[in-house]
C-alpha cells in the first residue's frame, strides 16, 4: 500500500477566465496532519473544495488511495472514505445533540431512509455516544443543537463527520470564530483525531498550524509555494517574504 492517502497531479482551477489554481502537484502522507495555509487570495478554499469533491479541477487528476476520483460526484465522498466537517451534514438545531450524531450514522447504514425507526438499525445510538465521547460532547448529550456554543456546534459536526468512520479527515477552518479556550479544546480534538486517521485541515492560525501539524503546504497566487515541516516553512526565505510579512536580510 502506497504511503500517499491523497494525491494532486497538476490541477488547476478556472472560473470563466480567472485562474484561481495553475499546476499544483502535491501528496499527502497516510496518517498525517497536513495543514494548508496562505495569504487570502492564495487559492486555499479552491484547492480544498476540490480536495473534498465539492468541484472538479478543471485539469489535472485527484487520486484517492491510488484511485482517480477526479470526476466523482461529492455525495459519494464519504463512502469512498472521506469526510469534510461541515458539510457531510448541516445540524438540526431542534433535535438533541445525541439525535443529530444519530441521524448522520443512520444515514450512512439507509442512504434513501433517513428516518427509519431507530430500532431497526441496533446499536446506532450506541455508536452516536461514543462518537460524542470522543469530541467531548458526551455531557452535552441531551442538549439541543442550538443552545451548544459555538465551539461545541463546531464539536458536534465533526461528530457527524466521524459517522461514515473516514480514513481522510478534512476540515475547513475547524477554530473560526472560536475563542482562546475553544481554540485549544479544538486543538487538542484534531491531535486526537488525527492519531487515528489522516486529517487535512485548512486553518489561518498559524501558532495552531505550527503547533499542531506534521507538514505545510504554502500555496500563494494559486500555485504551490512551498511544502514541508513546521521547522522547514518557518525558516524559508520566500514564504517569510510573501506570508509572514518578513524581508531577507
Amino acid at each position: 500500500m502506497s504511503d500517499l492517502i491523497l494525491e494532486t497531479i497538476g490541477v488547476g482551477k478556472k472560473f470563466g477566465r480567472f485562474v484561481a489554481l495553475r499546476d499544483i502537484t502535491a501528496g499527502f502522507q497516510r496518517g498525517q496532519l497536513t495543514g494548508i495555509i496562505g495569504p487570502n487570495g492564495a487559492g486555499k478554499s479552491t484547492y480544498f473544495n476540490m480536495l473534498s469533491g465539492a468541484f472538479p479541477p478543471t485539469t489535472g487528476r485527484i487520486l484517492f488511495e491510488g484511485r482517480d476520483i477526479t470526476a466523482t460526484p461529492q455525495h459519494r465522498f464519504a463512502r469512498l472514505g472521506i469526510a469534510k466537517s461541515f458539510q457531510i451534514t448541516s445540524l438540526f438545531p431542534q433535535l438533541g445533540t445525541l439525535e443529530n450524531v444519530r441521524v448522520a450514522l443512520q444515514a450512512m447504514h439507509s442512504r434513501y431512509d433517513v428516518w427509519r425507526a431507530r430500532t431497526r438499525l441496533h446499536g446506532l445510538v450506541e455508536q452516536a455516544g461514543a462518537l460524542l465521547e470522543k469530541v467531548g460532547l458526551w455531557p452535552r448529550r441531551d442538549r439541543l443543537a442550538a443552545t451548544l456554543s459555538h465551539g461545541e456546534q463546531r464539536a458536534l459536526e465533526i461528530a457527524m463527520a466521524l459517522a461514515c468512520d473516514p480514513r481522510l479527515l478534512l476540515l475547513d477552518e475547524p477554530t473560526a470564530g472560536m475563542s482562546p479556550e475553544e481554540t485549544r479544546a479544538s486543538m487538542d480534538l484534531i491531535v486526537r483525531l488525527a492519531a487515528e486517521r489522516t486529517v487535512i485541515l485548512v486553518e489561518h492560525k498559524m501558532k495552531l498550524v505550527m503547533g499542531i501539524c506534521d507538514r505545510l503546504l504554502v500555496l500563494h497566487h494559486g500555485e504551490l509555494l512551498a511544502e514541508g515541516t513546521p521547522a522547514e516553512i518557518r525558516v524559508n526565505e520566500t514564504v517569510k517574504r510573501v506570508y509572514l510579512g518578513q524581508r531577507e536580510h
